[in-house]
């Protein structure tokens, strides 16, 4: 893991006032920035023409249009379990409901594809990858594998596919670069489960921080707003940052045979080393538990958040004591609110354009941390952010003298930038962040 030496620095939030909405607020718009891939064996990333995070938000009375390319700011792929794909323009427009409503009939369940999207813009799918096991052919058949399977025990994209995700948890279908779950790079896991990023570097949408609530990073398609992996304690807004958990454990079971309500069921694979326990959404069972850190059947809550004072049910992007992606990982099995949310070719009413603004206080200011590694630096230094980036933040970096050696960004939905210091000679340099005025500023040392 990546240990990292951090100096106070600013928060570039976008302000929303109390008379607006969180779904219209909290997009991250961008219309200068274009996006980067990885291809295999390729370690420097190449620029591509699209740009990133969202390129407009619209509402009326009823609904909020998201306009998006698809796009994250942190570079894509490489995707090395085989798939051709790369990060493409989706060209798409997603209307959400201003105002969420509870589902009081039965619950509906997600769906493959979108049933979500984060605040860049990005795809948000459920847990499964459309491959389910085949009893009759005794072997896994349907999506990417081709075919048709049972659906009875349907696979784990997680799990499955994990090869095939980016450092930031990530990978496209036919296209659509999407994430199954919490959106924050391999490598800033506690203990990380995937290499990929020693050597693919990128990062994610956003840092865990177990010290401060989490970001709110989405919103799903019924509408009610996706958070990070920590929270509150208490639903009312008050107790300690916690680990929010989910209320979903594997099952004690020796054979595929029934469900976890008893149901008998066309059987499944066997539970070993090459289908373990957890390869399947059958696998999983939910339990209640009165801790108000664990979360309900559809992986959320009513809580109090930063966003929503007053409360709103929420999901959460869960993770275990590792931080490793912990099952249903962000929505589902089942919505809680009324499916309303959609992909629209084009916008058929009367709306106003939402344009963001951009203020700060001191006490923002001194809320994030900007971390330089490695100090003393060699060939490359990174600068990262602590949590969430919501606007473009300047890092330059400085000889003694004052003279501006480099300068690069970390951009809005992102969270680390890169500083070339090979040519430099050996000495004390001052990497400085600035946005909006404000600045703080670190001291490096290079040393070759």
């Amino acid at each position: 893991m990546k240990h990292l030496l951090f100096f106070t620095a600013l928060s570039c939030t976008t302000l929303a006032t109390a008379q607006t909405n969180p779904v219209i607020t909290a997009w991250l718009q961008n219309n200068s920035l274009t996006g980067s891939h990885y291809v295999q064996s390729n370690f420097t990333p190449i620029q591509d023409n699209v740009l990133v995070n969202c390129q407009a938000v619209q509402y009326s009375a009823t609904w909020v249009y998201v306009t998006t390319n698809g796009i994250p700011s942190y570079t894509t792929g490489p995707f090395l379990d085989g798939n051709p794909s790369q990060a493409t323009d989706q060209n798409a427009i997603f209307r959400f409901p201003l105002n969420p409503v509870q589902n009081t009939g039965n619950p509906v369940s997600t769906t493959m594809g979108n049933i979500g999207v984060f605040v860049n813009g990005v795809a948000l799918f459920d847990y499964r990858d459309g491959v389910s096991w085949s009893n009759a052919q005794n072997q896994e058949r349907g999506g990417p594998l081709g075919g048709m399977g049972d659906n009875v025990w349907n696979r784990d994209a997680v799990v499955a596919e994990r090869i095939g995700f980016d450092c930031a948890k990530g990978h496209p279908a036919m296209g659509n670069y999407h994430h199954h779950q919490n959106p924050s790079a391999f490598d800033l896991d506690l203990v990380p489960v995937s290499t990929v990023c020693n050597l693919y570097d990128s990062d994610g949408l956003y840092i865990i921080d177990s010290t401060q609530h989490s970001p709110l990073i989405g919103f799903a398609y019924d509408g009610f707003p996706i958070y990070g992996a920590y929270g509150y304690q208490n639903t009312n807004g008050t107790g300690p940052i916690v680990r929010i958990q989910s209320g979903y454990q594997l099952r004690n079971i020796t054979a595929r045979t029934h469900y976890a309500d008893g149901t008998d069921v066309i059987d499944g694979p066997p539970i070993n080393s090459t289908y373990p326990l957890g390869r399947y959404r059958e696998d999983y069972e939910f339990f209640a538990n009165a801790a108000p850190e664990y979360l309900d059947e559809h992986n959320g809550r009513w809580c109090v958040t930063p966003e929503y004072p007053n409360g709103t049910y929420a999901y959460f992007c869960t993770v275990d004591a590792n931080w490793n992606s912990a099952y249903p990982y962000a929505v589902g099995p089942t919505f809680y609110g009324t499916y309303q949310a959609a992909k629209v070719n084009s916008i058929n009413e009367n709306t106003t354009t939402y344009v963001p603004t951009t203020g700060l206080t001191e006490t923002q200011f001194n809320q994030l941390s900007i971390g330089v590694y490695p100090n003393p630096a060699n060939e490359f230094v990174a600068v990262q952010i602590g949590t969430m980036v919501t606007q473009n933040i300047t890092i330059r970096l400085y000889d003694l003298s004052g003279r501006e050696i480099s300068a690069t960004l970390v951009p809005a939905g992102s969270t680390i930038s890169w500083l070339d210091t090979r040519t430099l000679y050996n000495g004390q340099y001052l990497v400085e962040a600035s946005c909006d005025g404000f600045r703080k500023t670190a001291a490096l040392i290079i040393a070759h």
